[in-house]
């Protein structure tokens, strides 16, 4: 019994010997694995992926930033060049209407239209004799639409009743353009519009003209928009496919956050550029215009949170983890990108029921939602001057990292003011009015204004991505060497591009250690 009692217990003791080692070894794989997805924590810094950017010389910087601007310049002397983008057709009509009333019922008669002609608005413009004082006076429309088939049978639409506010501002005689109609699509080569007004009774005797204004897009506009948004299609999905094949010695957990970044925005600028535009030419459907309009939104909110994370991650050397670095961003930038997109769903659902829809007077809370959305842009503002300044102050001794502060600095400052001056040219003192949605189109005046802020946001893009993106040089360097920036820290003061007085420690609370070289090198010899 004692000798089975031995072997027992010698079985078992090497059953649970294999099943630890097994276990080991699962533990082994695990970490392996866990290493493999998960960022660096202490050495991730050290390892990161080189950029283009550490190679470049003062003179380099200067010809990057004047090619940006040629290539700019170009695309507006282009648009400049190009037709109008909207076609107008004026309808006078002399104090009375065709039964002799000031207030109608007037009769209009569309132009022929085609999908190039895109959308048509129809607004109102009522002249007044005798203006002394401005004032502000809410009224009713009646409208009926027809849509006519092949110049004959006629698809007549419900009347339409809805309010409009008219307001008049001496000196001028002319009251500000009131929207009656807008259609989103065309479903019908020619349209005929029936429109009265009531509850201007009191005033009636002192309305001069009244005046009715059919705009539409030019055809020969909407031909080169095609054009134009294919170009930029294609040269997208080729620097998109040029920037990943530059980084595919590497991998995706020692790119550098900007890196990362660019291989989101590349693919999202290639959705801002829409390859599925020429679908609203070749349907009679509103979801071409709602996926243009989604993809723009998608654009230009993930473009915001890329400048918040960036500038953070420029402080952050460790695991940035979700729950605190990113869900504090994409939650301010979500409420952004919610409120206008809302918005303009909510109009264009609402629009294909009764084209004299209009948001700012048939949502209860539009007001609301608008000091939401401007409060919400505030504080964007607010924690990007932050973080900016936070960074700046931390890493403006540290070499190679204020150099990535300062261009993406540089490069975003020039683009904001350019973009401010160009919706300043196109709005004026309107830019902040309500009519930010369907009305904003009516607005163009010529083929620069479209062409400028896409080659804008285009060409700022290429820029990044052509800098981020590690050069063949660097490339080969990188096998034999952990990371430029601080490979080159080892090397000796000429071979140095950009340097600093200082050597830089590892980052302690969020602030480099700094000593003096001089400090250093008595340091040294003691």
């Amino acid at each position: 019994m004692v000798i089975m009692n031995s072997e027992y217990s010698g079985i078992e003791t090497s059953t649970l010997c294999e099943i630890k080692q097994i276990c080991l070894k699962i533990q082994g794989i695990c970490n392996e694995l866990k290493e493999e997805i998960t960022p660096y924590k202490d050495d991730r810094f050290h390892r990161l992926a080189p950029m283009r950017l550490y190679t470049l010389t003062r003179r380099h910087f200067a010809v990057v930033f004047v090619v940006f601007l040629i290539c700019f310049g170009l695309t507006v002397f282009v648009g400049i060049a190009g037709p109008k983008i909207i076609t107008e057709n004026y309808y006078n009509f002399s104090s009375t209407s065709a039964n002799g009333s000031k207030l109608g019922p007037f009769n209009l008669d569309s132009p022929p239209l085609s999908n190039y002609n895109q959308q048509l608005w129809l607004t109102c413009i009522l002249q007044m004799a005798q203006n002394k004082e401005e004032f502000t006076k809410k009224f009713d429309i009646n409208v009926e639409l027809k849509g006519v088939i092949l110049e004959a049978s006629t698809i007549s639409n419900d009347v339409h009743h809805k309010s409009r506010i008219l307001h008049c501002a001496p000196p001028q005689q002319l009251c500000d353009e009131i929207i009656i109609v807008h259609l989103g699509y065309l479903n019908y080569t020619k349209y005929q519009i029936n429109v009265s007004l009531k509850d201007l009774e009191s005033i009636s005797q002192n309305i001069q003209n009244v005046t009715f204004v059919i705009k539409t897009y030019n055809p020969t506009f909407s031909q080169v928009e095609i054009w134009f948004r294919f170009v930029f299609v294609v040269v997208t999905f080729t620097v998109t496919c040029m920037f990943a094949h530059s980084l595919r010695k590497f991998s995706m957990r020692d790119w550098g956050i900007e890196q990362k970044w660019m291989s989101i925005l590349l693919p999202l600028l290639l959705l801002y550029n829409d390859p599925f535009f020429p679908l609203s030419f070749l349907t009679n459907s509103w979801f071409p215009g709602m996926l243009d309009t989604f993809f723009q939104a998608l654009f230009l909110c993930a473009l915001l949170l890329f400048w918040l994370c960036v500038y953070h991650g420029f402080r952050v050397q460790g695991e940035r983890k979700c729950l605190t670095f990113y869900l504090p961003k994409l939650v301010l930038v979500g409420l952004m990108w919610f409120s206008p997109v809302t918005l303009g769903i909510w109009q264009m659902v609402n629009e294909l029921q009764d084209p004299t829809y209009q948001y700012d007077m048939d949502i209860k809370h539009f007001q609301g939602m608008k000091i939401f959305f401007f409060l919400l842009v505030a504080i964007y503002v607010l924690y990007l001057g932050f973080l900016l300044l936070r960074a700046w102050s931390e890493l403006k001794n540290m070499p190679y990292s204020d150099l990535r502060l300062k261009f993406l600095t540089a490069l975003t400052f020039l683009v904001l003011v350019i973009s401010m001056v160009i919706l300043y040219l196109r709005f004026g003192s309107k830019a902040l009015q309500d009519n930010f949605v369907a009305e904003l189109s009516t607005h163009y005046q010529n083929s620069a204004e479209f062409v400028s802020f896409y080659g804008l946001l285009n060409f700022y893009l290429y820029t990044l991505a052509f800098i981020y993106s590690p050069s063949k040089n660097t490339l080969y360097d990188s096998q034999l060497k952990d990371n430029p920036a601080f490979s080159m820290l080892n090397d000796s003061d000429d071979e140095v591009i950009y340097g600093s007085d200082y050597e830089v420690m590892p980052l302690q609370n969020g602030r480099a250690m700094k000593t003096s070289s001089k400090y250093q090198d008595e340091t040294d010899s003691d």
